[in-house]
């Protein structure tokens, strides 16, 4: 590791660069070293901070992935959250998202903002397979296009051969961006790229994946210099922090959050917020029988429909859950937990399989399409402040029957989106995975809403 601590956030021209790659295996490089690395995703991406918290905790070190979005949160806060994440850490790596100016309206809250906010240089990753000199006015548009985003070196990914490289470093070094090497093609990372994020599998070997790609890195790429240049003081953005004073009974209560290789699409401040409400109890909806005494039920999203047949099949679990929803228990799902409390969920293949049973709506796999964007939550009542958040899911509402919808929801344009937050009993549910680490005072309405049984 470095004297000073060092801290960069890796960019790319676009999605599909392999920033995500070597996001994962500079983390692990690093950790292998010793010291602390402190891990950062740019955007609401909950997948990639899960492989991040992997690749950066190494033997007794444990690290998590942090969520750095400037639509779903101030400035002030993330600023708060980098400074309090990234204190004692000797190297923080921030992944970007997108291509680096890509943000939800222009570059608002791209990965380009946030670099300028943190005082981040920018580390270019960049797809070079069909490309040599060509690099050169790419490389220049990035580094001249805003001049307060600092882009100091790059990275080249899918090079065929050390020659292919040395017209790549020639084509950097006349754009004014340092080379600090290149990543060799090489066909088992592309089978490990294609399966990190999408296989939830326990028997999945991510930890040999990420150490295969560290190996594979570490060998050409110029780690130490990267560290050389974005070594700097610890950072001194400014930037409130948010109140945490602990809610009034908080001894007392008992929050149940379902986490299992169906759920575990969660926000770490998100949960960090909640723990200010009560103690966390973790329970599973594939493996456990019954969810703990609660005073409120958290079901994140997830896959559920990969494992929709164990889900249906522990009734005990299905059964359970109804039975607290529909006495007017406090409960919250996003996306995969809202698919899980509906009546039945139906897969591509055409099976359709039972479900709680709480929410009079079947989802469905079959004719569906991407559901992508950010959003702004206002609800009709009961809680007077804008949540933001995000929708991302495959699935679709096959079928609904008579459930209101509590809120007004758009899109970062202003635009509605037909998205709803459903509320039936006291279970408040939608497609929508909301951030509360700012809004800190949501789980509060959470649990302050008027028991309302079964009709």
């Amino acid at each position: 590791m470095t004297k000073r601590p060092a801290a960069f956030l890796l960019g790319a021209p676009s999605s599909g660069s392999g920033k995500t790659t070597l996001t994962l295996a500079i983390l692990r490089i690093l950790a292998r070293r010793g010291g602390r690395v402190q891990p950062f995703k740019c955007g609401p991406d909950y997948l990639d901070t899960r492989l991040h918290s992997m690749a950066a905790s190494y033997g007794s070190v444990v690290s998590e992935g942090i969520n750095l979005d400037t639509f779903m949160a101030s400035e002030a806060h993330v600023q708060e959250l980098f400074n309090r994440y990234s204190s004692g850490a000797d190297a923080s790596v921030v992944e970007g998202v997108m291509g680096l100016f890509d943000g939800a309206e222009k570059a608002q809250g791209s990965s380009a903002e946030i670099a300028k906010l943190l005082a981040l240089p920018v580390i270019m990753v960049v797809n070079a397979q069909s490309m040599a000199y060509s690099a050169a006015p790419l490389l220049y548009g990035y580094r001249t296009f805003d001049p307060d985003v600092k882009v100091i070196g790059v990275i080249f990914n899918q090079v065929n051969t050390l020659s292919h490289y040395r017209f790549l470093e020639a084509a950097a070094d006349d754009a004014g961006v340092e080379p600090l090497g290149y990543v060799p093609r090489h066909e088992p990372i592309a089978i490990s790229e294609r399966h990190l994020g999408l296989n939830t599998s326990s028997g999945y070997d991510r930890e040999g994946a990420i150490e295969a790609m560290a190996d594979h890195i570490e060998k050409s790429v110029a780690i130490d210099r990267l560290l050389e240049l974005a070594s700097r003081a610890q950072p001194n953005v400014s930037g409130s922090t948010s109140s945490r004073s602990c809610s009034a009974g908080r001894e007392e209560r008992v929050i149940a959050v379902a986490r299992d290789e169906a759920f575990n699409f969660t926000y770490r401040e998100n949960l960090d917020v909640l723990g200010e409400y009560g103690r966390i109890d973790y329970f599973s909806p594939m493996d456990d029988e019954r969810i703990p005494s609660c005073d409120l039920l958290y079901l994140a999203g997830g896959y559920p429909e990969l494992y929709a047949e164990q889900l249906s099949s522990n009734n005990a679990m299905r059964a359970a859950i109804a039975d607290y929803c529909r006495k007017g228990g406090a409960a919250y799902a996003e996306c995969g937990g809202m698919m899980y409390l509906g009546a039945a969920m139906t897969l591509g293949d055409g099976s359709r399989h039972p479900m709680c049973g709480v929410l009079d709506l079947d989802t469905t796999m079959q004719e569906s399409r991407l559901t992508l964007g950010y959003r702004k939550v206002r609800l009709n009542n009961g809680y007077a402040g804008e949540l933001r958040g995000h929708e991302f899911h495959y699935s679709r509402i096959g079928r609904a029957g008579e459930l209101p919808n509590i809120a007004s929801i758009t899109n970062a344009r202003n635009e509605e989106t037909g998205t709803a937050l459903f509320r039936q009993y006291n279970t408040v549910a939608s497609y929508l995975h909301l951030y509360w680490g700012e809004t800190r005072d949501f789980p509060q309405f959470l649990l302050n809403m008027e028991p309302t049984l079964q009709p």
